[in-house]
């Protein structure tokens, strides 16, 4: 069991109230586990002068599970109109289940095994060293959001940018991220200038394989007049008639919806857009932690690699996952009240919660809640799936999941597959949220 050695609450409480905060920060920062901790069995709701902290599993669970009430308000200005932005409406509700039916889970078997195939020849390719983070890590998505959802037509490491910087502005840039006014607009500035460039080739992706998908249907159909005005009109531009394959754009484009569904080109192109942006860094966090947090644990190191092995990749699954437990992608979600509420009612931690107060539901901190989870601080594999926050919770959990709870997995695999693999230092995130740099070799 983890033993406290620092009682934060005690610091916390001595602080001036401009302290308090960044106090909390570092601690979740630098030391999470133990704060969570404490937190759990002292204080599991902390009133900060920022944001409040739920700190156990039902809290955490109930929160996320009433939308509007507990919004997600601060997406609005970073994401549009895209359907994450949206708290329990028509559009959300709507959009999801269409994306959730193009990304059809019978697909996943063939997802895994182009993810093998991806990181297999990146792998191989590398002579026994690579900087996993920039050369697989945002690689492998990349590509795979290319050959699988269908982003075609633009460079793997645009792509990266691409959503490189939107994942920063969408859930980096907050009150309760502290940074430096100057940093923030930095990252505001950098998020503007990458997404304009991204609706621009949203909008080309968009007319280029609309005509494509024209043009086969025409094939099919008594347009043969009209596509091949069509080809006419890519030739004198100097383009190629796009090759149409089975991925979710040109599956969402060969769709036809009635008016009603208001599921028009305008909304494909701008869900295509959300599929890019959710991908790759948070793949590439998952897998690039997971991975280090592994090669530091020699005994689930050597299990993970037996694992590795073996046809039926469950029992290697379960170890990522139950790896991701200590090493999340982020601690927290985020939410603004929208209305009051009594968090934890007739309860000894029962606390009314004003509209406009910024909760940071900690999930790393549910998922050590010892109600929940038998034997919280063990690394203990094959736990209920169901507990786990590695995609979120509620009407929120990340529309991908099913492709990400293959991608990871298999992307971590690979690595582990090469043999003698080791690092030669630990993950530099440069000073930011995401790993930058991580150099691994093996022997060849």
């Amino acid at each position: 069991m983890t033993e406290i050695t620092t009682n934060y609450l005690e610091q916390y409480d001595a602080a001036a109230d401009a302290d308090k905060f960044p106090l909390v920060r570092r601690w979740m920062d630098t030391e999470p586990l133990p704060f969570f901790k404490e937190l759990r069995e002292k204080r599991p709701i902390l009133v900060t002068p920022v944001c409040i902290l739920l700190a156990r599993f039902d809290d955490v669970t109930e929160v996320l599970n009433m939308p509007k009430v507990f919004t997600v308000e601060l997406y609005v200005a970073k994401m549009g109109d895209y359907l994450m932005a949206h708290d329990d409406d028509a559009l959300h509700t709507r959009e999801k289940s269409l994306m959730q039916g193009m990304l059809n889970r019978d697909d996943l078997p063939q997802v895994r095994a182009m993810v093998a195939n991806i990181a297999k020849t990146i792998l191989d390719g590398a002579d026994g060293g690579i900087e996993i983070v920039n050369d697989y890590c945002r690689m492998v998505p990349a590509t795979l959001v290319q050959d699988y959802f269908g982003l075609t037509g633009a460079d793997r490491k645009d792509l990266i940018e691409w959503s490189y910087w939107n994942q920063y502005d969408n859930f980096h840039n907050h009150p309760f991220d502290l940074m430096t006014e100057e940093k923030r607009q930095y990252i505001i500035d950098h998020h503007k200038a990458v997404s304009e460039h991204l609706v621009k080739y949203i909008v080309e992706l968009m007319a280029r394989r609309l005509l494509a998908v024209k043009a086969e249907q025409a094939k099919n159909l008594l347009f043969s007049l009209w596509y091949l005005a069509c080809k006419l009109v890519r030739q004198l531009m100097g383009k190629k008639n796009d090759t149409l394959t089975d991925d979710i754009v040109t599956r969402m484009l060969r769709s036809s919806f009635p008016d009603a569904v208001d599921f028009d080109i305008k909304r494909v192109g701008i869900n295509a857009g959300g599929l890019l942006i959710g991908a790759i860094e948070t793949t590439s966090q998952a897998v690039a932690q997971v991975i280090q947090y592994l090669l530091d644990s020699p005994e689930w190191l050597n299990k993970a690699v037996n694992a590795a092995h073996l046809d039926d990749p469950k029992d290697f699954d379960a170890i990522v996952w139950e790896a991701l437990r200590f090493v999340p992608i982020a601690p927290y979600l985020f939410r603004k009240t929208a209305s009051e509420y009594t968090v934890g009612k007739g309860t000894a931690r029962e606390t009314t919660i004003s509209p406009g107060t910024y909760i940071l539901p900690v999930t790393q901190s549910a998922m050590f809640d010892p109600l929940i989870f038998e034997n919280p601080d063990d690394f203990i594999p094959d736990r209920n799936w169901y507990h786990y926050f590695h995609f979120g919770f509620g009407s929120h959990e990340c529309l991908g999941r099913y492709v990400g709870m293959v991608m990871i997995p298999e992307m971590v695999r690979q690595v582990l597959l090469k043999p003698g693999i080791k690092a030669s230092g630990s993950i530099d995130y440069k000073e930011g949220p995401f790993p930058e740099q991580y150099e691994l070799s093996w022997d060849k």
